[in-house]
């Protein structure tokens, strides 16, 4: 039995795995590869140079790879690829990248993005993160595995958020979220370090305490920016469990651009 409903209209060029299967009035274009085991709903228009993953589900009246919304773009044969088993539910905007930058908007595996998530132009989304609903990136966002994205927040252009960041409802995001914080609030603030992100995924006692100590120079000890990176610096030689994560703040200050979140 074919897997792809008889009003939807498959492109003959789609590359599409013989087990994905395709809703109702759903619009693959030509340049589209889908791997295995994944599910396409109805009314879901999939175009552009877009690469999806194996057993990713896609619920109804998504538009996925669409052109980018930037007057830049002229056509340009720029690309968004999706990895795997990634769950995207209703009504969610994912653009294509530009020449501007990387030419690619990605996300990686075992991402939840809940409805009316947009993915903007070169957008780098890793994996196992949590859009709820109304979440909305910029352009050239990028957001680190196991990150927490709350309901209507919104965040802008070229803004980086560390890995197992949390972002609160509503917040309005226009600088970088380092490692582990928590920050909410229009303007966002930073209210503390994601333990209970942490626990659950099973970071142990000492290496929570070890983060906090991190934050604590960075956002407690009235230090400055610089004076924050030597310390966590020292703090890393000093708390080998916790090494490789004040290794990933450490860097992550290093490579901020439009500064963090204070």
């Amino acid at each position: 039995m074919s897997m792809i409903h008889p009003t939807a209209i498959v492109d003959p060029k789609a590359q599409l795995d013989s087990t994905v299967e395709v809703g109702a009035y759903s619009i693959i274009g030509p340049n589209v590869q889908i791997g295995a085991r994944t599910v396409v709903g109805p009314h879901v228009v999939i175009e552009g140079h877009t690469t999806i993953g194996e057993d990713n589900k896609f619920f109804q009246f998504s538009s996925i790879g669409a052109a980018p919304q930037d007057k830049k773009w002229a056509g340009e044969p720029t690309r968004l690829e999706v990895g795997h088993r990634n769950t995207v539910r209703e009504f969610c905007t994912f653009n294509l990248g530009t020449t501007q930058d990387k030419g690619v908007t990605r996300l990686g595996n075992d991402n939840w993005i809940s409805a009316y998530v947009h993915l903007a132009h070169d957008c780098q989304v890793g994996s196992n993160t949590i859009f709820s609903n109304n979440a909305q990136l910029a352009g050239h966002v990028e957001v680190g595995d196991w990150a927490i994205l709350s309901g209507y927040a919104g965040v802008h252009q070229f803004c980086k958020i560390g890995a197992h960041a949390f972002v609160g409802m509503y917040t309005s995001l226009t600088q970088d979220v380092p490692p582990f914080v928590l920050v909410s609030g229009n303007p966002a603030g930073a209210r503390g370090v994601n333990i209970e992100g942490l626990k659950r995924r099973g970071f142990t006692r000492p290496q929570i305490d070890a983060i906090r100590a991190a934050y604590k120079s960075i956002y407690r000890n009235n230090l400055t920016l610089d004076e924050a990176k030597a310390a966590l610096a020292q703090q890393q030689a000093d708390a080998p469990d916790a090494a490789q994560h004040i290794g990933a703040m450490l860097d992550f200050l290093g490579s901020a651009t439009r500064g963090i979140v204070r």
